[in-house]
C-alpha cells in the first residue's frame, strides 16, 4: 500500500457502500478518500474484504465503527477489539472511529447509537474506557457526535461540555458530525452555532454530512437523503471557526448513482473553499 495516501486537511471523501464498489474501481471518481464501516469488513474473507482489498490499493481510507459502545456499561470486547486491530492493520487507515454513545447491554447489540447523560460520572467512566482502547489499539481515536431524541434530567453540562472535556481527558479526537448538531439542536432547541463555538478546534480530525428527515416536530437522523441548505450553512459555519477538516457525506439507504454523490461532494469542496478564501481575503 503506497506511504503517499494521505488525506490532506483539506480532503473530501464518501462512505464506501457496495453499490459503488465497481465504479469505484472503473472510474476513479474524484474522491480524495473512503470511510469504511468498520463491521462490515471483520470478517474472515469474502467479497467485501476482497473490493476493499483493491479499493484501498488505491485510495486512502478510515475505519468508523457503530458497535464499539464505548459509553456502555458491560466491558469494553475484548474481541471485538482484536478483530477491529486486526482489520486496521490489514487497511492501514488514517484514523479509527466509533460514536459517543452506548449500543447494548449484558452482551446484547441493540443495533442503536444510544444517548448518555452528560454527568462528571460519565465523563470519568467514558475517559477511562477510551484510554484502554488507544492503548489496545496503539492510537487515537476520534468520537463522533450523535443524534438524540431525549434528554436527562439529571445531566449536569451541556452536550458539547461533555463531547469537550471527555476528548481532553482521554485526549482522543474528535469526528465532528454536522448534520447531528443540527438534528440536535432542533430537537432539543439549543443553538448549533454555540456547539460548534465550544468545540476544541484541535480536536476535530473529521467532519460528516449526511441527509435526514424532517418530522414537523422532531427531525430523525436517516441518512437517506441529500444535505438540505440548513445543514450546508451550519457546514459554513463550521469551516470559518475550525478551517479546512477532511470532509464526507455519509449516504445508508436511497443509496444514488455514484455520480450523484459525488456532484454533492463537489458542492463541500466549494463551500469550503469559498468560505476560505473569503477569510484570507
Amino acid at each position: 500500500m503506497s506511504e503517499s495516501c494521505k488525506i490532506g486537511p483539506g480532503g473530501f471523501g464518501l462512505g464506501l457502500r457496495t453499490a459503488h464498489y465497481e465504479e469505484i474501481l472503473a472510474e476513479k471518481p474524484r474522491v480524495d478518500w473512503f470511510e469504511l464501516l468498520s463491521e462490515n469488513y471483520m470478517v474472515p474473507g469474502g467479497k467485501p474484504l476482497h473490493y476493499l482489498d483493491r479499493i484501498r490499493a488505491d485510495n486512502p481510507v478510515v475505519m468508523h465503527g457503530v458497535s464499539l459502545s464505548i459509553g456502555g456499561a458491560d466491558p469494553l470486547d475484548g474481541s471485538y477489539l482484536k478483530e477491529l486491530k486486526g482489520l486496521a492493520e490489514r487497511v492501514e487507515p488514517e484514523w479509527i472511529s466509533d460514536h459517543l454513545c452506548w449500543t447494548g447491554f449484558a452482551g446484547k447489540n441493540l443495533h442503536d447509537l444510544l444517548p448518555l447523560p452528560y454527568t462528571i460520572e460519565a465523563v470519568a467512566h467514558v475517559a477511562r474506557r477510551v484510554e484502554a482502547v488507544q492503548e489496545f489499539l496503539g492510537r487515537r481515536i476520534l468520537l463522533e457526535n450523535v443524534s438524540t431524541y431525549v434528554t436527562f434530567r439529571h445531566s449536569e453540562m451541556q452536550e458539547w461540555e461533555f463531547l469537550a472535556e471527555i476528548a481532553r481527558r482521554a485526549d482522543c479526537d474528535i469526528l465532528l458530525d454536522v448534520n447531528n448538531i443540527y438534528v440536535s439542536a432542533f430537537n432539543h432547541g439549543f443553538d448549533a452555532q454555540r456547539y460548534i463555538d465550544s468545540i476544541p478546534a484541535h480536536r476535530v480530525k473529521q467532519i460528516h454530512l449526511a441527509g435526514h428527515s424532517n418530522c414537523g416536530t422532531h427531525i430523525i437522523d436517516t441518512h437517506d437523503a441529500a444535505v438540505i441548505d440548513g445543514v450546508w450553512d451550519l457546514y459554513a459555519y463550521t469551516v470559518r471557526k475550525l478551517g479546512p477538516v477532511p470532509t464526507m457525506i455519509e449516504r445508508d439507504d436511497h443509496i444514488p448513482p455514484l455520480a450523484e454523490l459525488v456532484q454533492e461532494l463537489d458542492l463541500a469542496r466549494r463551500i469550503a473553499a469559498g468560505v476560505l478564501e473569503q477569510a484570507a481575503a
